[in-house]
């Protein structure tokens, strides 16, 4: 396996000021120094619990979805639009890994259930509709509700940020509000799929793709094995007013985000964990921390095990089996997969001449770019990251006499830099891995406005999807 060195080589120069305004808490002094990517073995993944893990209650569902893959036995009153809602995939990506050409299916039938990378294998779905969702966006679009409150607008934008996501056209964390990111990946989206230019033919294939905006989750004990420790917040100070005649005091407001980490603590973990459970449960449903407090504004803080949370209908990013599988598919040379970063905002990724998957990225630091075309090399699952303080620019080797700092590391996590994956990259028809790699990030809502380190950066839960679409030898041009 290669192992990659961020490094500040300039691969060409930057055509724009720098638009970060500060750094990534707790790396302020560590985006000067050069720092090395290590891999890090599978079974250490997750945190070590002081107790011992117990099963999870047999009464609390396990996943938003309640059919997993594998085989799956059709019982009475099962239908494919119910068997493909339960297992979080559409009818027709179950009728197609199936090959059914009609929509009867018997008692006692044996159906496959495609897991994420069998899904994302399969090609996208021809632009004329399936009948069986047809009829299904039939029956429930004449029950819609109309949009009459804020509730009804966000709810609305939330459908179509969620039917986005399932069709891997992402524009980073769910908010639901309609911004420039949603609107341009929306037109590019709506570009593939000619038949879906009206705001009524966008609505119908949210409802039959994800059927509604909303899921539940409940907070399951083997979640935290994944989650820092409760803290103790103390809340925010407030300055004293002035106080007028009938004036109500001022209260304190409570801290609603758990405080930023230092660097001491960031090297002294032995696991790069969530902070809270409302980041685990923010990313595990690609969406912006503030938006799912929003949505439950009744849960107090620290959620305990058993919370249920109101989230967005994606399917989830498990972080807990981020690793299963193989990582990379092999290569297809009847579709061959390309991959082109456009304007250091998107990666777009291509099956054939059919584009399967576009998602945000964002570079970690200001001037990082590339230029003509790389080559996607092999991944390095959970990656960590040492550094002897060492500035960036002094050279590898140490010729003065002094001996280098002690070696320190930042522990492997969904909290460390680099996310769950690093991918190595080169130039083109090389395989010497540049200090430069497309990776995951702990900071999903702040990647365009905090320096960090690294590469190029993308959610945890799209460079897992983009990890499993890309190929050893990929072409990555830049544009």
């Amino acid at each position: 396996m290669l192992i990659g060195l961020v490094a500040c080589v300039m691969i060409a120069p930057a055509q724009s000021p720098p638009r970060f305004k500060r750094v990534e808490p707790g790396l302020e002094p560590a985006v000067k120094w050069k720092w090395q990517v290590l891999p890090t073995e599978q079974k250490d993944w997750g945190r070590a619990m002081n107790e011992p893990a117990e099963k999870d209650s047999e009464s609390a569902p396990q996943s938003a979805f309640s059919i997993a893959p594998g085989d799956y036995e059709v019982v009475r009153g099962d239908a494919l639009v119910k068997i493909s809602r339960k297992a979080g995939i559409r009818v027709d990506q179950l009728m197609r890994f199936n090959e059914l050409t009609g929509d009867l299916i018997l008692i006692g039938q044996i159906l496959k259930i495609p897991n994420l990378e069998e899904v994302l294998a399969m090609a996208p779905p021809p632009v004329a509709k399936v009948v069986q969702e047809e009829s299904l966006v039939a029956e429930k679009s004449s029950a819609l509700p109309q949009i009459n409150t804020l509730d009804d607008l966000i709810a609305e934008a939330t459908l179509h940020q969620v039917l986005l996501d399932r069709e891997n056209f992402t524009i980073g964390p769910i908010d639901g509000d309609r911004g420039t990111i949603y609107e341009k990946t929306l037109a590019i989206y709506q570009s593939v799929h000619e038949d879906l230019k009206s705001p009524e033919a966008l609505r119908e294939k949210a409802i039959a793709v994800a059927e509604r905006p909303f899921a539940s989750y409940r907070l399951k004990r083997s979640d935290f094995r994944f989650i820092e420790a409760p803290k103790e917040l103390s809340p925010p100070a407030v300055p004293p007013r002035k106080s007028r005649k009938g004036s109500k005091p001022r209260k304190a407001a409570i801290a609603p985000l758990a405080p930023d980490p230092t660097y001491q603590e960031l090297v002294a973990a032995e696991f790069s964990a969530y902070r809270t459970a409302w980041e685990f449960v923010a990313e595990r449903f690609h969406c912006n921390e503030t938006f799912l407090r929003n949505l439950n504004p009744k849960i107090k803080s620290p959620p305990p095990e058993g919370t249920e949370f109101k989230v967005p209908n994606v399917i989830p990013f498990e972080v807990e089996n981020c690793f299963a599988g193989p990582l990379q598919p092999a290569a297809d040379p009847d579709q061959a997969v390309t991959a082109t970063i456009v304007g250091l905002s998107r990666l777009e990724i291509r099956r054939g001449d059919t584009l399967v998957a576009v998602m945000p990225v964002s570079r970690a630091r200001p001037g990082l770019r590339g230029k003509g075309t790389w080559t996607i090399l092999s991944a390095i699952p959970g990656p960590r990251l040492a550094t002897r303080q060492e500035p960036r620019s002094a050279p590898v080797s140490n010729d003065s006499g002094v001996l280098p700092a002690a070696k320190q590391f930042l522990a492997a996590g969904p909290r460390n830099p680099l996310g769950i994956c690093w991918i190595d990259l080169a130039k083109a028809d090389s395989t010497t891995p540049l200090p430069y790699g497309l990776h995951g990030t702990s900071i999903p809502g702040r990647v365009k406005t905090c320096e960090s380190i690294g590469g190029f950066r993308l959610a945890n839960w799209d460079i897992a999807r983009a990890v499993r679409l890309l190929p050893e030898g990929t072409p990555l041009q830049w544009k």
